[in-house]
């Protein structure tokens, strides 16, 4: 059931009673739909973030901080949530939860980029070289949109508009100062195979939260599907459990 949070600008897919006892965020350029198995029979909304789904984009550039602000002011005044992130809704996620714990009870991560195990590559020369020169103003921005078509990811080329710039803030974020301060209990589920986010990336991270616990997933990939989306369910239980009052 389609609903809404906060002020109404945030729109969500809802089951069962109110007030939720779980909030479900998904990854990039995807939506609150992905959670449906997951959450089933559960009490939790699962928002379509601001730019994602059917909910407007932000009114600027944000980054990850910024849409936990944005989903602690839905969520203000409601009890404590367990919070289950997937891809870019887990980095929402650990901020949510190092800034706002009084709204958190417990996070489920699961293939969230945290950690970088190696340097970031540098974009292609030619790249660089006709980006210095539309800043310049010596090549006009078609030129510059050509390269960044021939040389950007599937999701930089998707996204439009402020969601592009977004895109570029999320990716360039850390986050081991948020990791390190997380004091509610934390369950990580890795599939195997995740390229998005590998798995040793993943239990890089989980060494840096207090009392994390790590789970891989053999054969499973990024996506929330087949064992991969059973394991999360399953670890979301276990955590519900082990924070009910």
């Amino acid at each position: 059931m389609l609903s809404t949070l906060g002020s109404g600008d945030l729109l969500a897919e809802k089951t069962g009673a109110t007030p939720a006892t779980v909030v479900a965020l998904h990854g990039w350029a995807r939506s609150g739909a992905d959670f449906s198995a997951i959450v089933d029979g559960l009490d939790a909304v699962s928002p379509h973030l601001w730019g994602f789904g059917i909910t407007t984009a932000p009114p600027e550039v944000w980054g990850s901080e910024q849409y936990a602000d944005a989903l602690a002011q839905s969520l203000e005044g409601s009890a404590p949530v367990v919070v289950v992130g997937h891809s870019f809704g887990g980095r929402v996620a650990v901020h949510l939860a190092q800034k706002y714990p009084h709204l958190v009870s417990g996070l489920v991560l699961t293939g969230v980029p945290l950690v970088r195990l190696t340097a970031a590559p540098k974009p292609a020369l030619g790249f660089r070289v006709v980006r210095s020169l539309a800043k310049a103003g010596v090549v006009p921005k078609s030129v510059l949109e050509n390269q960044r078509r021939k040389h950007g990811s599937a999701d930089y080329l998707a996204a439009q508009g402020v969601m592009r710039d977004i895109l570029v803030r999320v990716v360039g974020e850390t986050y081991d100062a948020q990791l390190a301060a997380i004091r509610v209990p934390v369950r990580m589920v890795w599939g195997e195979n995740d390229t998005s986010a590998p798995a040793d990336a993943g239990a890089a991270a989980s060494q840096r939260i207090a009392g994390s616990t790590f789970r891989v997933v053999p054969r499973a990939a990024h996506l929330l599907d087949g064992d991969l989306r059973t394991a999360v369910r399953d670890e979301l239980l276990a955590l519900i459990d082990e924070v009910r009052p």
